[in-house]
């Protein structure tokens, strides 16, 4: 028993000890227990305690806050991207036959701060199903949504902790491009159903979000055709999850939009369908007819015309005051 509890001391201090001291003094660095902790306590909260905690409480009222949150996230991001690309040298990085170019110790903990600063970008990230949840849209907690924030939390803080170098940075350059453009829209959404007309491209987020993968694994690709040298286990975790995330978004966009077309399809049918009974009858566009309706307030019968609404294929009153 002893001996065996060694070997595990000794896995666990081998995990705490990452490629640079500083990095290991850094918050939340020190060893996997911290981001455990956070991710544990975000699944808790998500999963049982804040469903619980609203069940009989009325949806909160959080538009202000969630204009403000994600406005700070696009504004987050866009430092993000422009700090990477001046501080890295990243783009030189992509056509060097080199996996790593010479730095400084102090490019070297630039480069690592903006990692941190990324992987901590990810734990911010929680509060949008904490939101969800605060606002009872319990439908919105999906399995892809909660698989992607806590996988992302973790590979980002495993990255930094084990692996930090150009080939992340790069991902996370791509991914912070897209997150630009996904909160800019969840800000003009969180204004109102007035802005509701300038959202036409949301199906395109999720086509981004694929675009993104593919890439990723594609230059995931090109650093193994290099030869350079990257943890076996990161590197299969990242690679795995990247295609999941390829299936499970890609699921999501079949689902969403094919079914979104089939529907406008069957309601022009309808709507042609009900067309054609109109001008059969002798009507174009709507069919006037001769109906009652008695007034609740007076007891009185009025007269009144129906019609058929061709944009939801029923027949409603129109009371004549």
């Amino acid at each position: 028993m002893t001996t065996y509890m060694k070997i595990f001391e000794e896995r666990i201090s081998g995990l705490s000890k990452g490629v640079d001291e500083t990095v290991d003094s850094w918050f939340l660095m020190s060893s996997p227990a911290p981001v455990f902790g956070v991710v544990l306590l975000y699944l808790a909260f998500i999963l049982k305690i804040g469903p619980e905690f609203m069940k009989n409480r009325k949806p909160m009222d959080l538009k202000r806050i969630m204009v403000f949150y994600n406005a700070f996230q696009v504004c987050y991001s866009i430092w993000m991207c422009r700090t990477s690309i001046q501080e890295s040298n990243v783009i030189s990085s992509i056509f060097s036959k080199k996996c790593e170019i010479n730095r400084t110790r102090e490019q070297n903990l630039a480069l690592y701060s903006g990692a941190w600063f990324y992987f901590f970008s990810k734990i911010i990230d929680l509060l949008d199903t904490t939101f969800f949840v605060l606002r009872k849209k319990n439908n919105q907690v999906s399995f892809l949504h909660v698989y992607h924030h806590t996988i992302t939390v973790l590979f980002s803080w495993g990255y930094l902790k084990y692996a930090p170098g150009e080939q992340g940075v790069i991902i996370g350059i791509l991914n912070s491009g897209v997150h630009i453009m996904m909160y800019f829209y969840y800000m003009v959404a969180a204004m109102g159903p007035q802005y509701q007309k300038y959202l036409w491209w949301k199906k395109y987020m999720t086509s981004i979000q694929l675009i993104q993968f593919v890439l990723i694994l594609g230059y995931m690709l090109a650093v193994g055709a290099k030869g350079c040298n990257m943890p076996k286990t990161l590197t299969f975790f990242f690679v795995g999850n990247t295609v999941i995330f390829l299936y499970l978004f890609g699921n999501f966009y079949r689902k969403t939009y094919n079914k979104n077309k089939a529907i406008d399809g069957s309601s022009r049918t309808g709507s042609s369908l009900a067309q054609s009974a109109l001008r059969a009858a002798g009507g174009m566009g709507c069919m006037p007819t001769q109906t009652q309706i008695t007034s609740q307030s007076q007891g009185q019968v009025q007269p009144a015309k129906a019609y058929i609404d061709l944009n939801n294929n029923s027949v409603k009153p129109l009371k004549v005051e």
